[in-house]
């Protein structure tokens, strides 16, 4: 059975709605899957008047977190990470900016990996955002297994890199069907050629 991780870090609650929704598809595709949030690293004081980053922090800290051993012991990774001026969110660098121990010993090397981000607007930054994730993915040695286009969908939500979400003004706008099926099939493709290269 495939070992699939889902990590992410997500500020206003969309990226854990995301990352949930991986971790079903992942399971339909027949995988075990380990599903872990990043911490947050900032006092919550600092967001208190933002509703939707709060409700996020609450309702998440009691959950698992994600550690370098949840990706030791997956075949494949998603990872999901808000969009922060095209680049992945500081929390979330900050997690894989730990990892140099593992990274060290080749044991992040040889995965399967993907990505999904959001943002709050159209062209947000999501596909720079992916593929600085992917950059330090390849210096992980991953094997990278974007989307692309293989599947209909694709041309629906439109981001061949990964999966992205907007969240709107305010942060409002929930997951949409187009972005539902892209994240099921984000998670079955990944957990798909995984499953061929373990043999």
């Amino acid at each position: 059975m495939t070992k699939l991780a889902v990590i992410y870090y997500s500020a206003t609650g969309h990226g854990t709605a995301m990352a949930q929704r991986v971790a079903r598809a992942g399971e339909a595709a027949g995988a075990e899957v380990r599903l872990r949030h990043i911490a947050e690293t900032r006092d919550p004081a600092t967001f208190a008047d933002n509703p939707a980053w709060t409700a996020n922090f609450e309702a998440t800290r009691a959950l698992p977190e994600a550690t370098g051993d949840d990706i030791v012991w997956a075949d494949a990774v998603v990872f999901g990470t808000p969009t922060r001026f095209g680049s992945p969110s500081a929390q979330f660098r900050s997690f894989l900016d730990g990892l140099g121990g593992l990274w060290a010993q080749g044991a992040l090397a040889d995965k399967v990996y993907a990505g999904f981000t959001s943002s709050q607007t159209a062209h947000g930054g999501q596909e720079a955002t992916l593929l600085n994730l992917y950059v330090s993915l390849m210096h992980f040695g991953g094997i990278l297994v974007p989307p692309g286009y293989t599947d209909p969908i694709k041309f629906a939500d439109g981001n061949p890199y990964g999966v992205g979400h907007i969240t709107g003004p305010d942060n409002r706008n929930e997951l949409g069907e187009a972005t539902l099926a892209a994240l099921d099939h984000l998670a079955t493709r990944v957990v798909g050629v995984a499953g061929r290269l373990a043999g």
